[in-house]
């Protein structure tokens, strides 16, 4: 379902279509472009914006509701033209007074657009089903209103006020019932400005973040009537204050949803949220001190007098200079708590953790608790992970914030809510991440220690059974062979009945395969092809393999339990590319540094290489942990696999 980016592309032709049109008719009349040129950079800039919020999100319908509404504003802007240029040039362009009836109401739409967008932001459906009704209405009513305004007795709107109704009145029981559907309509907008209180209760993450950035512009609509009045105390009329105000709120709307759903997290919202209210309450506390200051000096020195407006400006810098600081203060607690929240509930974790009752691991649990957001999760650069794990060692995804300390990574943040908070806490948390890190990592090699000692007694028990079997089904067997045909042969040597070089020649026979059985198990323990040394031992294994292996080995003269060691891992590391990985390449690289030795095999094959339970990998990391060493892999999907295994040894 792709039509919200298809009509979101019309609605922007026909806003750009419109804007021409307006434009065109100005440059020939060589009119002042008024109020359509503010006009149109809205309308252009709604229609942009809607494009971009529908490239977006395709199905989302918030887009083309943001198209629809620039479309109305550039209808309105090229209808105010035109009726400029009617009234300027009597019968150049024509213009019937019905049109004029029917159009004249046409603004409400702009007001239903605005509550469908209030309706449907931020992902494009209504809050529940019972919800649907509210949209119907919203057209009907509002095709009404637009219907009964053609029959209205009051006069057109400037410049047309001189022109005289089409039509005449409505009957008295038409006007009851236009009066009803005109409560009806703006009980619907107002249910469509509720709806988003009620959603924003159900939000989380992302989501709650984008209505935070609509009540922005929320606070900003707010404002607007309180300017109007304020200006009609001061002035006696509403002049260019409120009309820069209204202009204000008709910005603040689009460019609060354009960045809700393009970069929600371009600025900390709850922040922006408590500044919008801050200064909100200063300026209606401003304009109130302002005109009863006004008012009352007027009455003392005069209205309209310079004395009476210096005297009410300096009264506003007296009362409200300080008033601010107090009032962010108050409206901080009550609009900004998230980081607050956060940074006390940090504290308190420390506090309990100092006196024995909380531990570093409940970090996750309170910061859930502090921000509101349940899907919030602490990961931890664990060695051996993949990524950033949680307390549970289950991968952390989704938009990470990182957890810096000492310049280096060590967790990350997983939320979606504000960046900026989530920085903030991160910071404040580096501590308790590192002590949880560190737990945990040690956490994990008590259980591997405790596996691998498992491991290597149960390793231990199964070599020593093979050992034994191999021993009695193959040279024990010879052995006893052997000693039976020499026993046969003395008894039979001095009466000649037994062949006895044939029984020497066969018992020769068999102690040689007794030798080489005996041979081949000892190699098992170790291979007699370290005789010659490292670099000549992984040699022998490589040069019959299908895939040419690059070998660096400048570790010579190596204790011996570190020369058996680091054969095992390279030779089980080739033998695994060899075979599952689908290389083309193998690299076999060995070095030796004062304090250990390093062994790296590489390849480039399919990846995704995992240590299971009971595989050679798993005997691996058990031999390299009972000499103090690591062993590392990394082996993403499609990208090949490294393994490199640190021992430490002496200089």
């Amino acid at each position: 379902m792709r039509w919200p980016w298809g009509l979101a592309v019309g609605t922007s032709l026909l806003v750009a279509t419109m804007l021409v049109g307006g434009g065109w008719l100005l440059l020939a009349r060589d009119a002042s472009p008024g109020t359509f040129l503010p006009l149109a950079v809205i309308a252009a800039g709604l229609a942009v914006i809607g494009l971009l919020v529908a490239r977006r999100e395709p199905r989302n319908v918030v887009g083309a509701l943001l198209g629809w509404i620039g479309a109305l504003v550039a209808f309105l802007a090229v209808r105010a033209a035109y009726y400029d240029a009617v009234a300027a040039e009597p019968g150049r362009l024509p213009l019937d007074s019905r049109v004029v009836a029917w159009l004249d109401e046409s603004g409400w739409w702009l007001l239903a657009a605005v509550a469908f967008l209030l309706l449907y932001f931020p992902d494009g459906r209504l809050i529940g089903r019972r919800w649907r009704v509210v949209p119907v209405a919203i057209v009907v009513c509002c095709a009404a209103q637009q219907v009964f305004g053609a029959f209205a007795t009051s006069p057109f709107l400037a410049p047309l006020q001189d022109w005289a109704r089409p039509y005449k009145p409505l009957p008295a029981p038409v006007r009851v019932v236009s009066e009803v559907v005109f409560v009806l309509f703006l009980g619907s907008v107002i249910a469509a400005a509720a709806s988003v209180v009620f959603r924003y209760r159900r939000s989380t993450g992302r989501s709650r973040a984008q209505m935070k950035w609509l009540a922005v512009a929320g606070v900003v609509a707010v404002c607007y009537p309180f300017v109007c009045l304020a200006e009609i105390l001061v002035t006696g009329e509403s002049g260019e204050v409120a009309t820069g105000t209204g202009v204000l709120t008709l910005i603040s709307l689009p460019t609060a949803v354009a960045v809700a759903m393009l970069r929600h997290d371009l600025y900390d919202v709850d922040r922006a949220v408590a500044d919008a209210v801050t200064y909100a309450i200063v300026l209606v506390a401003l304009l109130a001190t302002y005109a009863v200051s006004a008012l009352v000096l007027g009455l003392v020195v005069g209205r309209g007098s310079a004395v009476a407006a210096a005297s009410a400006t300096a009264v506003c810098a007296l009362v409200l200079s300080p008033l601010r600081s107090s009032l962010r203060r108050v409206v901080d607690r009550r609009l900004y708590p998230p980081r607050r929240a956060a940074l006390a509930a940090i504290d308190e974790l420390q506090h309990r953790i100092h006196a024995g009752q909380g531990s570093p691991e409940e970090l996750e649990p309170v910061l859930r608790q502090a921000l509101r957001d349940p899907e919030l999760s602490v990961g931890y650069l664990v060695p051996g992970s993949a990524g950033f794990v949680d307390t549970a060692g289950e991968p952390v995804r989704g938009e990470l914030v990182p957890v810096m300390l000492g310049g280096r990574q060590i967790g990350v943040i997983a939320s979606g809510g504000s960046s900026a908070v989530l920085r903030s806490v991160a910071a404040a948390a580096a501590n308790l991440v590192e002590v949880t890190r560190l737990r945990a990592e040690l956490a994990q090699a008590l259980r591997e220690v405790e596996a691998s000692r498992t491991r290597l007694v149960q390793a231990g028990d199964a070599e020593r059974r093979r050992l034994e079997r191999d021993l009695h089904d193959g040279a024990q067997q010879r052995l006893v062979s052997l000693g039976m045909s020499l026993r046969l042969a003395q008894r039979h040597l001095a009466d000649g009945t037994v062949d006895v070089d044939g029984l020497l020649d066969q018992g020769v026979a068999e102690l040689a395969t007794a030798v080489a059985e005996l041979r081949q198990i000892a190699h098992g323990l170790r291979p007699t092809s370290l005789d010659d040394g490292l670099p000549a031992a992984l040699a022998a294994i490589t040069r019959n393999l299908p895939i040419p292996v690059r070998l660096q080995v400048v570790a010579d003269d190596l204790p011996e339990h570190l020369t058996t060691t680091a054969y095992f891992v390279a030779a089980e590391a080739v033998v695994n590319a060899a075979k599952y990985a689908q290389a083309t390449t193998i690299g076999v690289q060995v070095t030796r540094s004062p304090s250990d030795v390093r062994i790296r095999v590489e390849d480039d094959g399919c990846g995704g290489a995992r240590p299971r339970p009971g595989s050679g990998l798993s005997g691996l990391m058990d031999r390299v942990a009972a000499l103090g060493g690591s062993l590392t892999m990394h082996s993403p999907v499609g990208a090949g696999t490294a393994i490199e295994v640190v021992l430490p040894c002496g200089s």
